[in-house]
């Protein structure tokens, strides 16, 4: 279930969603660690749900991903040294 709430800069859908027993899908990423609130269009509902961190975490894969690999051995190397 979902409902459109706009789109974004880039003709992206922005849409709140649904689990079937009516949970916040947005909600329960962000709990989990999947997701970051993102302000903008959640006027920071989800921002007190975040977990510890999510935010390095999430950027650290998203470089991973896209392959700037310098940015990750860094980050590795701190923590060896840590």
């Amino acid at each position: 279930m979902g409902e459109v709430a706009e789109q974004d800069a880039h003709g992206r859908t922005v849409a709140k969603c649904y689990l079937e027993d009516g949970r916040d899908l947005s909600a329960e990423m962000v709990k989990l660690g999947l997701a970051i609130d993102w302000p903008k269009f959640s006027n920071g509902k989800y921002r007190s749900l975040e977990v510890p961190d999510v935010r390095k975490k999430l950027w650290l894969a998203d470089a991973r991903q896209k392959g700037r690999m310098h940015v990750w051995e860094k980050f590795e190397a701190k923590q060896k040294n840590s």
